[in-house]
């Protein structure tokens, strides 16, 4: 099953590089990789790395860095629409407030997390028989 789905993989590369080399848009490809590249190790890896040592010492940091996970997604996911700024040219294409939605989204992430601690904090003091 290995080699079926490395010769899968190798195939659609393959494929990727003949559109890339014969569509002409090497340039921005490269462009884009070396942006991708930069804003990873840059910005994104420091941060993620700096995140980890502060919640190194926090006693409920598993569920911390979950809720900081499906923020991180949430946030990736609504980046595009919300870097777009101004109406778009068809209002049908971005009809919602993606902002607020996006707003209120890391809100309930932020409340389920401090529910599911206080849920634990909570049986960790009732007495066990």
């Amino acid at each position: 099953m290995r080699i079926v789905t490395g010769a899968l993989g190798l195939a659609l590369m393959a494929v990727g590089a003949t559109l890339l080399l014969t569509g002409g848009q090497l340039k921005d490809v490269a462009l884009w990789l070396a942006g991708a590249i930069v804003l990873h190790d840059g910005i994104i890896a420091p941060l993620v790395l700096g995140v980890g040592l502060l919640l190194a010492a926090v006693p409920a940091r598993g569920t911390v860095r979950g809720a900081l996970v499906v923020a991180g997604c949430l946030t990736m996911i609504a980046l595009p629409p919300l870097l777009r700024p101004g109406a778009p040219t068809n209002p049908s294409a971005l009809p919602l407030d993606y902002l607020r939605n996006w707003l209120l989204v890391l809100a309930a992430v932020a409340v389920v997390t401090g529910v599911v601690l206080a849920v634990r904090w909570l049986l960790r003091k009732v007495p066990r028989r």
